[in-house]
């Protein structure tokens, strides 16, 4: 049997929140008479603790081997000992590899950095082919929150020279925007054409938890604008919460803040609105099924991103198009606000402007009927671009086409 080894540092394992990118193509490989292994962390990047989970459990909620590689953890995103923590994972990582029995294919997460190298280093001297899935743009991302000239750049320099080796590695290369794509192709020789496959939902799944019984019913006489997501430092909801600030000003109270999610901002965020007077609930980290539940009852969706911020597609994007809602979008992001535009799902704003998302705001407060046309758009790009279903058929193609070539 094809023997198919996945290493994913970040995904999520069967009982935790989210909607897991790995699990689901794991699951779907698995029916396909092929041989699965997930390896990923023993820590929680999301719950910053170890996972209890025994291998039993294990074996009752997954048709495929997943096992967890022990990593000593860290409490903050951004820090040393974040880095020093992916180090241990990926020495602990070269043992386990050494041990087990040679792959057919390796299909790797990107990052973590020091997990990818490992994994592209045993790729190359076993002669495996590698093929990279690149979720998030690294040491980027860092350079956002520690930015100073020069100073930022020699620090991180060790950090993109490992990226670089990882994109130069792979064999194939699948990427979540054509932002991240474009980055690794730059340094890689061997591929021609990246895949773009967004990270995206299961439509099917999405309607099902939809059309479940509302566990949480809007009133009529209120407008909810919904986040979705981390609270980082990533995150711009300071500026929304300023921008319904200045429509309460105005007279207009019955707008509802639905913040759905859990980060190292979280309490800063709380206290923010609290002082300014907005109604705001944050829910906190939900289940998949409970935020599906409450984010198809809200009017409007808002994409907060912070200015210089390295992301592209994310996955709230999925989730706010799969909603079929309007979107308020400050990100920078050429790529997605070409999406909005070309689509017509929203309007974009500009970056850390509370007047302007004010000004918007309005505008689809106001009207009904662009509402309503928009949310038809944000379905259809739902439908076109974010259905696993659909968009995914490109991995397994891609997967299989290459493990068919080592035999």
């Amino acid at each position: 049997m094809k023997d198919i080894l996945i290493i994913a540092h970040f995904t999520q394992i069967p009982g935790e929140k989210g909607n897991g990118r790995f699990h689901y193509i794991a699951q779907k490989l698995n029916k396909r008479d092929i041989n699965i292994e997930v390896v990923t962390s023993s820590f929680s990047h999301k719950t910053k603790k170890q996972r209890e989970i025994s291998r039993s459990q294990l074996e009752k909620t997954v048709d495929y081997k997943l096992t967890m590689v022990y990593e000593p953890g860290y409490k903050k995103n951004i820090s040393l000992k974040r880095l020093f923590s992916h180090y241990i994972m990926g020495k602990n990582l070269k043992k386990y590899l050494k041990n087990r029995s040679r792959p057919d294919l390796i299909y790797c997460a990107v990052p973590s950095l020091s997990v990818a190298k490992i994994a592209a280093k045993y790729a190359k001297e076993n002669n495996i082919k590698f093929i990279i899935d690149i979720q998030d743009i690294w040491p980027d991302a860092f350079k956002m929150v520690f930015n100073i000239p020069i100073v930022s750049n020699l620090l991180f320099f060790p950090l993109q020279k490992t990226a670089n080796f990882i994109y130069s590695s792979a064999d194939e290369i699948i990427a979540v925007s054509e932002t991240y794509a474009e980055k690794a192709l730059r340094v890689n020789r061997k591929v021609k054409r990246a895949h773009i496959v967004y990270l995206g939902t299961n439509l099917e799944q999405f309607d099902k938890l939809k059309n479940i019984e509302k566990r949480i019913r809007k009133p009529k006489n209120e407008f909810w604008i919904a986040y979705v997501g981390t609270l980082g430092h990533s995150y711009d909801l300071v500026c929304v919460i300023d921008a319904l600030k200045i429509l309460r000003s105005k007279g207009i109270n019955n707008i509802k803040f639905i913040v759905m999610g859990d980060g190292p901002l979280k309490e800063k965020f709380e206290v923010y609105a609290k002082k300014n007077c907005v109604e705001t609930i944050f829910t906190g980290r939900l289940d998949y099924s409970e935020m599906v539940s409450i984010l198809t009852e809200c009017d409007v969706a808002v994409n907060p991103i912070t200015h210089g911020a390295a992301q592209s597609i994310i996955n709230k994007h999925a989730d706010y198009s799969a909603a079929g809602l309007p979107v308020l979008n400050t990100q920078e992001s050429e790529e997605y606000k070409e999406i909005v535009r070309k689509y017509g799902i929203g309007f974009n704003c500009i970056n850390n402007n509370a007047e302007d998302l004010a000004d918007k705001i309005l505008l689809l407060y106001y009207n009904a009927d662009i509402r309503k046309i928009m949310k038809k758009n944000s379905r259809k790009l739902a439908e076109d671009k974010f259905d696993r279903n659909k968009t995914y058929s490109e991995i397994f193609k891609i997967l299989e086409e290459k493990i068919e070539k080592t035999f």
